[in-house]
């Protein structure tokens, strides 16, 4: 039972900023073992924000609700994820060699790039969930589920890039394709119960984001890094609440 509280408490300190106390999960080994925690992670912050965004439904217009529930679900991370899509875009979209691309990545300053893909993903998710009503509670406990699901499916589709390591490199120390398809099947079953065919298309779309997506990587870089891995995070996220507002206008 320690053992496992260690490890979902590891996956907790990396992928929040929810303090807790003494050093549960600071260890190598459950660190390393934390990866299958990664979507009850995403289920507790679902969780959380659920409450949340229902009271300010009931206080605020809709625009203002989804700038502050995207607040919200940006926070839970302290901006991590959101980070890691800004240094992904200022590498990958600098038309340098590999080499280049990851030291351009490391580099903490954002550049042109980053602030675009920073702006263009906060309106299209406050966008997308301003234009919800009845799905918004829904969609927003099922965004960061997403999230973290992609996670584990682009660790499950590339290997680390960096020879010289990094902040993901204790967690793909014992990377496993079984951890990213029970977490897949995990997801589709909330989805599922949450919202019916909607969920399953949200799930595929989730999936085929984070295809295309590593696919992109491969190419650029030849694998995966932290920053890509947040990347996918917070594309996913986007991804789950655009599907619904297809939905709603009847595209498909």
């Amino acid at each position: 039972m320690i053992s496992l509280l260690g490890r979902f408490a590891a996956a907790l300190r990396f992928l929040t900023i929810i303090p807790l106390p003494g050093s549960l999960g600071t260890t190598e080994d459950e660190l390393t073992g934390a990866t299958p925690f990664f979507p009850l992670v995403g289920l507790l912050l679902g969780c959380i924000a659920v409450p949340l965004v229902w009271l300010l439904q009931l206080l605020l217009p809709p625009l203002v609700t989804a700038v502050l529930a995207t607040f919200f679900l940006l926070a839970f991370s302290g901006g991590l994820h959101l980070d890691g899509l800004a240094d992904t875009a200022d590498g990958f979209f600098s038309s340098r060699p590999k080499e280049k691309i990851l030291e351009i990545m490391r580099d903490s300053a954002t550049g042109v790039m980053g602030v675009i893909a920073i702006v263009l993903l906060l309106l299209l998710k406050i966008s997308c969930l301003a234009s919800l009503d009845s799905n918004l509670l829904p969609v927003v406990f099922l965004m960061p589920l997403a999230g973290r699901t992609a996670i584990l499916l682009m660790m499950g589709l590339l290997p680390y890039a960096r020879p010289q390591g990094g902040l993901a490199t204790l967690f793909y120390s014992r990377r496993s394709r079984l951890v990213a398809l029970s977490s897949l099947v995990f997801f589709s079953a909330v989805a599922w119960l949450l919202t019916g065919v909607q969920g399953w298309l949200a799930v595929l779309a989730v999936v085929l984001l984070v295809a295309l997506f590593s696919w992109f990587c491969q190419r650029k870089i030849g694998g995966a890094t932290g920053d890509t891995l947040g990347g996918a995070c917070e594309l996913a996220e986007a991804a789950v609440a655009l599907v619904f507002v297809i939905r709603i206008g009847g595209w498909l």
